[in-house]
């Protein structure tokens, strides 16, 4: 596995860990077709539903990883890109489709920066993204 993909993968557990620190019941992770993947469908004590797409980035060290923060280089949210969007809305159609879901639900992007090796991390969650 390409180590990319292994930081994404490393991400969407800490995410997942997060949300369900904070309440949510975690229904799937990766939910996939050909035309997309969902990182996390997660839900509120209320029903509603969320659809999470984690953004990931790892640092060497703890200071690097304050630096970036601090002095607010490249931010991980930024690879949400208009494909990206495009893609993300069409699987969400499909898991509503698939599950017959009505009720509430919004689109949420978190972001993880890690020091891996020093199990590390700052979480990040922007909540309710409306895309255009």
């Amino acid at each position: 596995m390409a180590l990319h993909n292994e930081i994404g993968k490393i991400g969407e557990g800490i995410a997942a860990k997060w949300l369900k620190g904070k309440g949510f019941a975690i229904s799937e992770r990766n939910y996939s077709r050909k035309w997309g993947e969902i990182d996390i469908v997660a839900r509120e004590t209320d029903g509603k539903v969320h659809f999470v797409e984690v953004k990931s980035v790892s640092y060497e060290t703890k200071t690097d990883l304050e630096s970036a923060v601090s002095h607010g280089t490249w931010r991980p949210e930024e690879n949400v890109h208009k494909e990206k969007i495009e893609r993300f809305k069409r699987i969400i159609q499909t898991w509503l489709i698939d599950n017959d879901y009505n009720g509430d639900w919004e689109i949420d992007i978190i972001t993880v920066r890690m020091v891996p090796h020093e199990k590390y991390a700052r979480i990040k969650m922007i909540a309710n993204v409306v895309f255009e």
